[in-house]
């Protein structure tokens, strides 16, 4: 029996999925390499032809990571102080984006100028960050980063919770207040519920801001509070690179925000289909 399907349509189903192969092959090959690059032997770093599949495949490249470029100590920090910021981003980025949708604080353009925040390149800003930082004894803190972390990811989660705040009806909230919950009852009680999906989804990409940014954290710490970014700076030297240390380093770095987004993928998903996309 001819197949029905005609020529042009099967000929756009292969291109699409050669597109998709081609996009496939161009996000997953870097990690592949990376991956490989982080078992290998060092003697096959520079092999021509390129060792694709080492016969010999180490950890030691992890453990010397970890361990003997203090990664372990920057996994923690950056861990610590992520999570703190992305949960104070979230909670304030939530409560000022609900006044923001609900009563109009500040007046038509508050929420663009809270946006308009974000613009302003982190460099013009972290000298005078510094010396504060330095007369208030909050230099190479965890506490100091943490303040600096919410502050750049708060503008972004103002603005993703105000378009989905916008987006949710009055109704159950003002079906609260009649049942005599005061305005404070009806944020925690119904809107927070609600807006539960768009609050995972600010916050994870707070965390993926805090967990990847580099410049506040190479200016603002140097040896109790250095993140992890901070410590691939120990891989380039005058006498070359450590390319295995900074390949499994990576793979390291990669696991808490795969493992975030496969557990939040539900709510992330809804939340940036229902909310965030508003305007």
């Amino acid at each position: 029996m001819a197949d029905p399907t005609p020529k042009w349509r099967r000929r756009g189903m292969v291109g699409r999925l050669i597109f998709i192969g081609l996009f496939l092959l161009f996000v997953l090959m870097p990690l592949y390499w990376m991956f490989i690059t982080s078992i290998k032997p060092s003697d096959d770093y520079l092999a021509v032809p390129p060792v694709w599949f080492p016969k010999a495949p180490t950890i030691v490249h992890y453990t010397a990571a970890l361990f003997a470029y203090r990664g372990m100590q920057g996994l923690i920090n950056s861990l610590v102080i992520s999570v703190a910021a992305t949960i104070l981003s979230a909670l304030f980025g939530t409560m000022m984006a609900y006044s923001l949708a609900r009563f109009g604080t500040g007046g038509r353009h508050l929420s663009f100028w809270v946006l308009s925040q974000r613009f302003l390149p982190p460099i013009a800003v972290v000298l005078p960050i510094f010396l504060i930082y330095r007369n208030f004894g909050l230099h190479d803190t965890h506490v100091g980063l943490i303040i600096a972390y919410t502050v750049f990811t708060l503008p972004v989660t103002v603005w993703m919770m105000f378009a989905y705040f916008r987006g949710l009806p009055r109704s159950m909230e003002d079906a609260a207040l009649v049942d005599g919950c005061t305005r404070w009852q009806a944020f925690w009680r119904v809107a927070v519920p609600l807006s539960a999906p768009g609050i995972v989804a600010a916050a994870v990409f707070a965390f993926i801001a805090c967990w990847t940014e580099f410049f506040f954290a190479l200016i603002l710490t140097s040896r109790a509070a250095f993140t992890l970014p901070t410590v691939f700076r120990a891989f380039l030297g005058f006498q070359g690179a450590q390319y295995g240390e900074a390949s499994a380093l990576a793979i390291v770095s990669l696991v808490p925000s795969i493992m975030l987004g496969v557990l939040a993928q539900k709510h992330l998903v809804r939340g940036l289909t229902l909310g965030a996309v508003r305007g």
